[in-house]
């Protein structure tokens, strides 16, 4: 019996795509006999919750961290876990602790900060250089998610070892058929927000919401009766964003919807109902957000920069965020000749189904674990 060890600390923070890597791959991993998972957090309610299709499972197993301090959790607490449970395997997200009791496996799920330098401070850019190097280095198994990434840690690393790309996968639960009308009306009777369009990221410089928020403004969709729906956490300062949204009426300031905490069966409708789902960042190490839009068969504008590049099945609509011209052209095409059909919907859905989902995620880790 194998003894997997999970540092799952990012559940106790804000949302982000760590967590949908943990919860998708290891909600496929638990149904495998031979591995024991030790999800380690602070907060184990919380954590439960979000695992709770596998929380009941005798092979899953939940290590209480009692520090939320990042080095507390790296010196002492997780190295200790990992020896009083003899653990086997320990899987980490970007950073190891310096002190090895078990074999590493490490996710390095993006080098961004070194490709798109003006988006990081010098502390930051630096700061995480070395500490996700020296991760690679320590680690027996390295992965990321898409090849984008993979280039990018050869190119700025140079380590001698493989790096095998675990693409992440969109849950089951978006391909479910729900009727549109049913997510609208859900939408409309909670949030007061009939049609709209919609974008899911935190907000942060690089997401490039003040191109869509622009480009909304521009084409005048309130007077249209559209509202702009905003979700996501403010990681950072986002200047021109602000600034554009703060000189705006209140009347155009009340179609904006900006919301930070959304559960999951909210975050499914507002995919599900939304007119059109835009996603112009300019950087990703992957991008998941356009494709559970594009599972629940809701038309997509996608950026195709960075890791989205490989996202060309999006067709007309993958497009450079930067271009504001384009994008208002795209999305006017979207929005008032309706020319996706549901057959290149239904297509494109399929397609993320087959492309993109935990089983072959799985199996590409599993397959590799057992290798070393």
């Amino acid at each position: 019996m194998v003894k997997l060890f999970i540092d799952a600390h990012v559940f106790d923070d804000e949302y982000q795509g760590t967590r949908t890597f943990i919860r998708g791959l290891y909600s496929v991993i638990a149904y495998e006999n031979q591995f024991q998972l030790y999800f380690a957090a602070k907060n184990i309610e919380n954590l439960k919750n979000e695992l709770r299709e596998i929380c009941g499972f005798s092979n899953v197993h939940f290590l209480q961290l009692k520090s939320k301090n990042k080095l507390t959790r790296l010196l002492f607490e997780i190295p200790k876990l990992i020896k009083v449970n003899e653990i086997d395997f320990a899987h980490f997200q970007y950073i190891v602790p310096p002190v090895k009791n078990c074999k590493y496996i490490v996710t390095i799920h993006d080098l961004l900060f070194m490709d798109y330098k003006k988006e990081f401070s010098l502390l930051y850019r630096l700061s995480k250089r070395y500490l996700f190097k020296y991760a690679a280095l320590r680690s027996e198994f390295v992965t990321t998610v898409s090849n984008y990434s993979s280039d990018a840690i050869k190119k700025h690393f140079h380590i001698n070892k493989p790096i095998t790309v675990i693409p992440n996968g969109v849950s089951e639960s978006y391909f479910k058929t729900v009727e549109k009308q049913i997510s609208v009306q859900y939408i409309e009777e909670k949030y007061k927000i009939t049609q709209y369009l919609l974008y899911v990221s935190r907000f942060e410089p690089r997401k490039n919401h003040y191109c869509l928020l622009k480009s909304y403004l521009d084409l005048k969709l309130y007077e249209q009766d559209y509202h702009l729906v905003l979700l996501g956490h403010k990681s950072m300062g986002n200047p021109r964003f602000e600034n554009l949204y703060n000189i705006q009426s209140d009347a155009i300031k009340q179609k904006i919807f900006i919301h930070d905490k959304i559960t999951n069966e909210d975050l499914f409708h507002f995919y599900n109902g939304a007119s059109l789902f835009v996603y112009p960042s300019i950087a990703e190490g992957f991008g998941i957000p356009p494709l559970e839009a594009g599972a629940v068969k809701t038309p997509v504008i996608c950026s195709n920069t960075s890791a989205m590049n490989e996202f060309d099945f999006f067709e007309q609509n993958h497009i450079d965020p930067t271009n504001t011209e384009i994008l208002k052209e795209r999305i006017e095409a979207c929005l008032v000749e309706n020319e996706r059909s549901n057959e290149e919907l239904k297509r494109i859905s399929c397609f993320i189904r087959e492309q993109y989902n935990w089983s072959n995620s799985a199996s590409i880790f599993l397959s590799n674990i057992q290798g070393l």
